[in-house]
């Protein structure tokens, strides 16, 4: 039996609502037929972004949304796609299938989406390919109250009041795709761009945000800190963040592996990778610490998630994949990895939220479906704006092959303002239950509400059978004072909410 022990008295952190953000790209059929289908569709939708969609992420509760990419970003250039669509230029998306990128959901359509869905603006700006002046006037057209070229611009295309960037990242992944960069020579970049993403509201600052690291590469997270922060010493609002990407990517960056095909050894392999995101966390957050032991500075880990080969006879530059519960346990270990680092990780943004990568929604013409990792945003989002509280697991055995050992148990705890408990608990076995017994310090549950996501390893949502892996109501229980027992399934995710 695993024993978990929850202090509900013992704050450890504020989780922000941020670090279960989403991503969104021109790539694929991410934005367009995933989020934008234009006003003319048959689809229903409200001014061009499909309802169901929309509807199914407020369910959500997304909290933040990236754009427009990703490797895409640095090779975007905003005014393409303002004023009426018509004339917006069209342009070839050479990192993502070759297609043609008409441009007509840009700037405007953007802020539009997420107001339809509650949710803050993460803005990417180009400094692969862009001018310091081309990011200050979107900069400008984008947050301006008043009168400039760029306010009266963003005026003349319909849009009389600014809008509000919560986040804006100066470059994406600029040691790879955004321009091949040395972390001196970014890093150097970053003092001269961010200089010009100028504070127009003073009550509404917007959060700068510096391109950090590729998975493992502590050298440029040092070099890109030891530039930044070299003499002149920067002041207050010069770096908010500090972005980290990683990918779980099975066997090799040429073959993937299926989505849907694999083993219990492969099973395994993937869920070891998943937790590696506690040691890139612990090792980046001490070099951090050197340059900022006030945590000032964010890590924002804006690209995360599971990278598989395409599903057979689709564009292998659309990276659209399947999902099955393997994705859900990665998504519910990193969460749980994320929430206990939450003194440090205030964002984080999965690859990609429609029909991209591991996607909470995939869509087919007027068709929806919720894969598996939808649901653990589902039932984790009372973690936002919760507070982490210690818990432990006692008794968590090793699972797993000789090749690939994981604890069987992955969890995280958190009290909402209003006391109620919020406890996440995932059973990494492919193949066996686990009996668990869950000990709190002082409350006695006078009400408890739990759900769960079980199935099979490898088990998925399709058109046909949409409803194959689903979060369902969780009764078996027994609640005895301070404790409650369960047995969890194999390869499975609970969540409870307790109240005293």
């Amino acid at each position: 039996m695993a024993k978990l022990f929850i202090n509900e008295r013992n704050k450890k952190g504020h989780i922000h609502p941020e670090i279960y953000g989403h991503f969104s790209e021109h790539l694929g059929r991410c934005i367009y037929e995933g989020l934008y289908v234009g006003k003319d569709s048959e689809i229903p939708n409200v001014n061009g972004m499909r309802r169901d969609v929309v509807e199914a992420l407020k369910e959500m509760q997304i909290p933040v949304l990236r754009w427009p990419g990703g490797c895409f970003a640095d090779e975007y250039h905003w005014k393409d796609g303002i004023g009426p669509k018509k004339t917006r230029k069209k342009m070839i998306n050479t990192h993502w299938g070759g297609v043609v990128e008409d441009n007509s959901f840009g700037t405007h359509e953007f802020f539009e989406l997420c107001g339809q869905l509650g949710c803050k603006t993460y803005v990417n700006g180009n400094v692969g390919s862009g001018t310091v002046q081309e990011m200050s006037e979107w900069v400008e057209y984008m947050t301006f109250d008043g009168v400039s070229p760029m306010a009266d611009l963003r005026k003349e295309n319909g849009h009389a009041e600014p809008w509000k960037v919560d986040y804006f990242g100066v470059g994406n992944e600029n040691w790879g795709c955004g321009g091949n960069m040395t972390p001196e020579y970014y890093g150097n970049l970053y003092r001269r761009y961010q200089t010009y993403v100028r504070q127009y509201h003073s009550d509404a600052p917007i959060q700068k945000i510096c391109c950090g690291a590729n998975g493992d590469d502590y050298f440029w997270t040092e070099n890109v800190l030891k530039t930044c922060t070299a003499h002149p010493k920067p002041g207050d609002g010069f770096m908010n963040g500090l972005s980290l990407h990683y990918y779980v990517v099975t066997e090799d960056w040429k073959v993937k592996g299926s989505a849907t095909d694999f083993d219990e050894k492969t099973w395994y392999k993937t869920l070891k990778k998943a937790l590696y995101m506690d040691e890139l966390i612990t090792r980046h957050g001490a070099i951090m610490d050197q340059y900022d032991p006030d945590k000032k500075i964010g890590m924002m880990v804006d690209e995360w998630g599971c990278w598989f080969d395409v599903e057979p006879g689709t564009n292998p530059g659309f990276l659209y994949q399947q999902n099955t519960m393997r994705d859900a346990l990665v998504a519910g270990i990193t969460l749980n990895i994320f929430n206990k680092h939450c003194d440090r990780v205030k964002m984080a943004c999965i690859a990609q939220m429609v029909n991209v990568l591991q996607s909470a929604i995939l869509t087919e013409g007027p068709k929806m479906l919720l894969t598996p990792t939808y649901h653990i945003f589902h039932m984790y989002k009372y973690h936002q704006d919760a507070e982490l509280v210690e818990s432990f697991v006692e008794g968590n055995k090793i699972v797993g092959t000789e090749e690939n050992q994981v604890p069987e148990i992955s969890e995280s705890v958190s009290v909402s303002a209003d006391g109620t408990v919020n406890v996440t608990i995932n059973n990494l076995s492919a193949s066996a239950g686990v009996p668990v017994e869950m000990v709190l310090t002082e409350m006695e549950p006078s009400q408890i509400e739990a759900a769960i996501l079980t199935g099979k390893m490898n088990a998925y949502n399709t058109f046909e059978e949409p409803e194959t892996v689903k979060e369902e109501i969780f009764t078996d229980y027994k609640a005895d004072g301070r404790k409650i027992s369960f047995t969890m399934p194999a390869c499975s995710v609970i969540a409870f909410r307790i109240k005293g």
